[in-house]
């Protein structure tokens, strides 16, 4: 039997308001995902832009390369201090609240830093910039784990990785724009507007979810935990950031600071593990399914960071490009970033399982720094660029997967915990390949001058002084103090050219070790469990 024109009228009427009600919460998902991913982009560029910036920072306070350093220092000292803390904080507090706070002072921070005249006032802005902006990436990565439903926390986790692996790439270029054609203060004054229309959209479309309103206030601050925190993370980040510069273990101070730090490393798992109510909650990490993602996670942060290093060495003092173009020639990594995350958010939505695709990302990332191992000093530019964009493809294919595969097996009620750890060991991870690597090229760049000069002659240097030495009208070397001058010129030409040599075949080595650390991580890719198709327990 068939049903009645009216009836039909009556079914269609009945369903408007469900398409409605669908389309509406469609709507709202995607503004707060702009809302929290502008948050995350404003603290990483920030994190990224403010480096191009340091040698005029140098010359407005009359300070030394070491001295200027610490506006980089104090703010990774400051955000990694605080970021494992994050779910703790938005526990008692509220997470929206929380937020909020953290933008406005973010914000508050950055104008001050802008206006500071002193390099002790830039030290402490950026300190507690460093607090505020410690918030934004994991709660931003918590709300979006929750905003959206589990066969889409895969498209969530790309979507707001374009900002967060895109952004450190934007950042050299960028802000290497803004010093040359404005001054070095507006790489802090661009963050208030951003600030501001951030804030503006958190108020406006950001909730806290019912479980964490009545989670508000409750349990007791965990002091001694927070004391080894603290200790472990705030000294260890100062011995990672400026061990180097020290000449590391021939300085006493790095000796104290790193055995207090591994210390109190010790003593922060092993109480944050027995007591009930932790500050960071080590105990997820007995969970396979974020432990193995995190643990993969490092090893793709130490790559990627570690060639944030290298790539300008090679660039600026290799090839002699300045900031702005240097930073155009790393940009295309980004774009392959971008069109892998987008790829990666389609196929996940469909319910396909990801896993191969974060092997294959580590494998792009693998065969890019064996093609960088091959690069020269006479190489067209576009032999660096195609390697980058296909390193770029594979780093997008293995974020996102990694972020959703590890924070979609935590219960709702710990998911700010879980992103708080995440994001530690994301920092933990760049902190370590930045260190690491910078120590590999200045000892593999010693010890490579040392044995191309042992094939430097006199007469090599003779060699160089006949292009380098010639009075006009009148006889190569027909006086002395020409002929002398001639082979001083000589001597440090062929010095710099061994300098650049004894690099260059450095940062060939360094990339191909790093070609054999993402072939370890392609191998651990089997542990990798399969994301669940549910929500995690917990979650509703």
């Amino acid at each position: 039997m068939e049903a009645s024109p009216k009836a039909n009228v009556g079914l269609r009427a009945a369903d408007a308001p469900t398409v409605h009600t669908h389309a509406a919460e469609e709507a709202r998902k995607w503004i707060i995902a702009v809302s929290v991913i502008l948050c995350t982009i404003l603290e990483v560029l920030d994190s990224s832009i403010v480096n191009v910036a340091l040698p005029h920072m140098q010359g407005s306070f009359s300070a030394t390369i070491d001295e200027v350093t610490w506006v980089v220092t104090t703010y990774l000292v400051a955000a990694g201090i605080m970021i494992p803390t994050t779910g703790w904080i938005a526990g008692q507090f509220g997470r929206k609240r929380y937020f909020l706070i953290s933008i406005t002072t973010f914000v508050i921070s950055s104008a001050l830093c802008g206006a500071a005249q002193t390099l002790d006032e830039m030290v402490a802005f950026r300190f507690l910039q460093g607090i505020a902006g410690a918030a934004l990436q994991p709660l931003s990565q918590a709300i979006l784990m929750e905003t959206f439903p589990p066969n889409e926390q895969t498209l969530a986790m790309a979507v707001w990785g374009l900002g967060l692996m895109v952004a450190p790439i934007m950042g050299p270029t960028v802000g290497g724009y803004i010093t040359d054609n404005f001054n070095w203060r507006w790489n802090f004054y661009i963050n208030v507007p951003i600030g501001i229309a951030a804030g503006f959209m958190v108020s406006t479309f950001v909730h806290d979810p019912a479980y964490l309103r009545k989670l508000k206030g409750r349990g007791r601050a965990d002091w001694i935990g927070i004391f080894c925190m603290v200790l472990a993370l705030g000294l260890g980040e100062i011995v990672m950031d400026r061990g180097e510069r020290a000449d590391w273990f021939a300085t006493p101070w790095v000796w104290y600071f790193s055995l207090i730090a591994g210390a109190a490393f010790v003593l922060l798992i092993i109480h944050e593990w027995r007591t009930p109510e932790p500050i960071i909650h080590v105990r997820l990490l007995a969970n396979r399914k974020f432990a193995i993602p995190t643990l993969l996670l490092i090893v793709l942060t130490f790559g990627a960071y570690g060639m944030q290093i290298l790539n300008p060495v090679f660039l600026q003092d290799l090839l002699g490009y300045t900031a702005w173009k240097a930073g155009l020639a790393m940009a295309p990594r980004g774009l392959g970033v971008m069109a892998s995350m987008f790829l990666l958010g389609g196929i996940a939505r469909r319910g396909h399982d990801t896993r191969p695709l974060v092997a294959l990302g580590f494998l792009m990332v693998a065969l890019a720094t064996w093609q960088l191992g091959s690069l020269n000093l006479n190489m067209a530019i576009s032999n660096f660029i195609w390697p980058t964009v296909f390193q770029g493809v594979g780093m997008g294919l293995v974020f996102p997967n990694l972020s959703a595969s590890a924070l979609s097996s935590i219960p709702r009620e710990q998911m700010g915990y879980a992103a708080s750890i995440y994001s530690m060991t994301r920092n933990i991870g760049g902190s370590i390949g930045t260190s690491v690597l910078t120590t590999i090229l200045v000892r593999k760049q010693q010890i490579q001058q040392s044995h191309l000069a042992e094939h430097v002659t006199v007469f090599s240097a003779w060699q160089m002084s006949l292009a380098s030495a010639h009075l006009p009208g009148a006889p190569r070397f027909k006086y002395v103090e020409e002929l002398i001058t001639g082979q001083k010129q000589g001597l440090m030409m062929l010095y710099g050219q061994v300098q650049n040599q004894a690099t260059m075949i450095s940062l060939n080595n360094i990339y191909r070790m790093l070609t054999g650390v993402m072939l370890v991580a392609l191998v651990l890719t089997i542990l990798l469990p399969r994301p669940s198709g549910g929500a995690p327990s917990g979650a509703h």
